[in-house]
């Protein structure tokens, strides 16, 4: 069951929308492959705002997943595609899940 989760928030810097909204297309690609890392969406929340929200079955897969592929992909586009992410650690209370 999923307890804890990762909401990422990003803001893309002007004209690097269409490239973000690709980033976070190729994403997937890469937390496919981290089995501990149950759920994961990239969305958008307006125009220029961005986000990811994933959920873990425990710490270690929340931390696996922090120390990923996709965390490094972040942290290599930092003031290329958007400014530094907030990052908020959260706790899942009520979920429905497939399966």
């Amino acid at each position: 069951m999923v307890k804890l989760g990762l909401l990422v928030r990003l803001e893309a810097l002007p004209g690097k929308e269409d490239e973000l909204v690709r980033f976070l297309e190729g994403g997937l690609d890469l937390v496919n492959q981290e089995p501990d890392t149950r759920t994961w969406y990239g969305v958008r929340f307006g125009p220029t705002s961005f986000g990811i929200f994933d959920t873990f079955d425990d710490q270690g897969g929340r931390d696996a997943h922090l120390n990923g592929a996709v965390a490094a992909a972040l942290g290599e586009n930092v003031g290329n595609l958007f400014s530094a992410p907030v990052i908020e650690e959260l706790e899942v209370l009520a979920a429905k899940t497939a399966g």
